[in-house]
Formats: structure tokens, sequence, C-alpha cells
């Protein structure tokens, strides 16, 4: 049986169809990109970090997206592509999209500061995890009478708890690989390779810049390429907490943006690498945290071995 519609009942079907395709024109046009040319997208958090970098990009081109200033140009000879995620798990994972989809990007190096979680490591150490997770994924357990019960089945890889607090893996796929539970997301081989051929040849300050009166470490900082780093949501300082973290997920530092990245990164099967040189302890240092005394070392030290990265990189 056929029902014949009214001459009015198709205007509206008309109309309906018009206003959807009128709605996608804005959605087409701002998926458009912004630079073709294929880039090395070199990504700071916060502007301690950019200014460690951004008087090395040569011939800058501005471009300004949703708020922030995206420079293109040459880093060491090379086409780059910079920019400020913000700080922030939410930030970083929306503004690595958004470089994405707005740029022809063929790998992601990330620059920045951490908080140092394995006692082995230093302040203004440079460090390229060969693996990132995100340790604020946990459920929260309730508490009873036999102690905290999560409100999930734990797997039989399941990682010990802390507290209320019971990790747990997030699931996501790319186009080569189906969804799935990752606790884990894997720098690329070849980028770390690339690390560790350029780890002693980076220079690394041991005094802040231009303090007055000076202030120095008390050693030379080092690059250490490989073990694992951790991000969350928390500006994380506490020394019983990053006992657990070492203990539990063997991580060398700690952040808030590098595993968002991560995350991005694999779902759209960009490689990427991310060197963070430690700022502070997240919470094992002697008296008061010292992010804030340090920071700019971190960053300039963070800033050296990425250039010398960026230089070694084939073309």
């Amino acid at each position: 049986m056929i029902t014949l519609l009214s001459r009015d009942t198709i205007r509206s079907l008309m109309r309906l169809l018009l206003l959807i395709v009128l709605g996608l024109v804005p959605a087409i046009a701002s998926a458009q990109k912004l630079d073709t040319k294929p880039r090395t997208a070199v990504m700071t958090a916060f502007p301690p970090e950019w200014g460690a970098l951004v008087g090395a990009v040569s011939e800058p081109v501005e471009h300004r997206l949703n708020g922030l200033l995206i420079l293109t140009g040459t880093m060491q000879g090379k086409p780059v592509v910079l920019m400020q995620s913000g700080v922030s798990m939410v930030n970083a994972a929306m503004n690595t999209q958004l470089l994405l989809d707005r740029f022809t990007v063929k790998r992601i190096v990330f620059s920045g500061i951490a908080g140092g979680v394995d006692p082995g490591l230093d302040i203004g150490d440079v460090v390229a995890p060969e693996r990132w997770n995100q340790y604020m994924e946990v459920s929260l357990a309730r508490k009873t009478a036999s102690g905290w019960t999560p409100p999930e089945r734990q797997d039989a890889d399941a990682l010990p708890n802390y507290g209320m607090m019971f990790p747990r893996a997030v699931r996501v796929g790319n186009a080569s690989e189906p969804a799935t539970r990752h606790r884990w997301f894997n720098a690329d081989a070849g980028l770390l390779a690339v690390a560790r051929q350029v780890a002693d040849k980076a220079p690394l300050d041991r005094c802040i810049p231009a303090s007055l009166p000076a202030r120095c470490l008390a050693y030379a900082p080092k690059v250490v390429v490989g073990g694992g780093g951790v991000s969350g949501t928390a500006f994380a300082d506490n020394a019983e907490y990053r006992e657990y973290l070492f203990s539990t997920l063997k991580a060398n530092v700690l952040d808030m943006e590098s595993a968002a990245v991560a995350h991005v990164a694999y779902a759209n099967s960009v490689p990427f690498i991310v060197f963070r040189s430690l700022s502070d302890l997240a919470g094992g240092d002697a008296d008061a945290n010292q992010e804030t005394t340090f920071m700019t070392l971190a960053s300039v030290n963070s800033a050296s071995v990425v250039r010398t990265f960026v230089e070694a990189l084939p073309d």
C-alpha cells in the first residue's frame, strides 16, 4: 500500500532537509586545513614551556583558533607547528585533536615539565618515557565491613588499589585496531630510537636562567629514555601517593597532559613522543614543592633536548 504525502508534509520535509544541509556547512568549513604542509607538531602545555621553544621557530606564521596562538615555521631546519595545549587532561585532549584536524601532522613531540616519581631522578633531569598511563582513570570503591568494594569486577591483572581508588583501563580503538581496554599508550619506537641517539648531545642547564642571585643544582642533569609516565587531572604533591605510583605503575614522572595527548595520538594513528624535565618531586621534596622555583630551568632543559631531537629527525 502506497501512502501519498500531502503538499504541506512535503514542504515540511524539504524545509527540514534544507536546515540539515545548512547546518552542515559550518561544520565542513571548520574542518578545513589551515596548513597542508606535513609538519612535526611540537606541543607545550603552558607559557614557561612555550617561552623556551618559541624563539627556535624560524619564519613563524601565526594562526589563531579557539583562543589559541599556533605557529607554523621551521625548527632546526624541519617544518613544525608549535602550540600550547593548555594545562589539564581535557585541554590537552581537545587541543591535540584540534591540531590534528586543522594541520597536516606527521608526528607529535611534547616538551614540558613534570613531577618526579622515580626516586632515582632529580630536578632538571629530562625523561622520554616509553609508555603513558592515565593514573586517575579509577573506580571509587564503596567502604564496607570487609573493606573497599569496587563497583566493577576486577580483571585478573588488576593493579593494587590506593585506598578507595581502584585503577581501571580505558577502552579505545583506531583505524587498524578494534576498541579494547588500554592501560598504557606506547610512544613510537622509531622516535624513541632517535631520542636515544641524541640523549647525550643536548646541553642541559644546572642554573636557573637569569636568576639573581644565581641558584644552581649541585649535580649535572641527565637524559633518560624509557620507563613509564603517568598523567592525571590533579596537581600531585603527596609523598605517599608518589610511592604508590612508583611501586604500582613503575612510573618515572607524572604530569597533567601527556597521557591525554598519547590517547588522542593513538586514536588517530599518529606517532608521538614526550619529553618531560623534572621541576619538582611530586611530594618527594625535602621541604615545600619546588615547581615554581625550577619550572623555568626544567622548561629550558626539555626544550634543549627537543630542539636536538627535532634536528635529528629524518626529513
